[in-house]
């Protein structure tokens, strides 16, 4: 069984996490939603999500997949914690997916994981990082890194984590059954 790790921050964009969350379990996928301090954690727009564990838990863990959710102030929260930069690293350097959405891949491009690389994000948020070849796509893939560009992409942008994950006829099984 597949497994990802999808990071939650005080103020991430709880409607990127929870359709990544939800969309990657429909498909199968063993996920886990941790946040970076114990306890419910207040989302970008005031809802408030209860994280299955925390970083500090599942950090020596292997997972196929890494997930950030953008939303201020989470993405400042989760660019400026020393485990999450390490942990992007090391997953990188292994091959597995890494992969942002929203203003994250500014997480990624701190990390620096975007240098040379493809990537997209909501607007202006890689304007600091000359290095990133910036796309105004919906969802961009440079080798294992995935990005996408915000709320609205977030359904996309979790197909594709499935399929990447979990294959084609899964995706296609799983987007069947949104109705979309």
């Amino acid at each position: 069984m597949k497994t990802a790790l999808v990071l939650f921050a005080e103020g991430s964009e709880e409607l990127e996490a929870i359709t990544i969350v939800n969309i990657l379990r429909r498909a199968g996928v063993s996920v886990t939603l941790a946040g970076l301090t114990a306890g419910a954690l207040r989302g970008s727009r005031g809802v408030t999500l209860q994280p299955d564990t925390t970083l500090d838990a599942v950090l020596h863990e292997c997972f196929d997949i890494i997930v950030l959710p953008g939303g201020q102030p989470g993405t400042n929260h989760l660019k400026a914690d020393t485990r999450v930069l390490k942990l992007l690293q090391r997953m990188a350097s292994e091959g597995k997916y890494v992969t942002a959405i929203c203003a994250a891949p500014s997480v990624l491009a701190t990390a620096g994981l975007l240098d040379g690389k493809q990537a997209t994000s909501f607007p202006t948020c890689l304007n600091d990082y000359p290095a990133v070849h910036q796309q105004s796509t919906a969802i961009v893939e440079d080798g294992n890194i995935i990005t996408s560009r915000g709320p609205g992409t977030a359904m996309d942008f979790a197909l594709l984590l499935t399929e990447r994950l979990a294959g084609k006829t899964k995706r296609d099984e799983v987007e069947a059954g949104l109705v979309r």
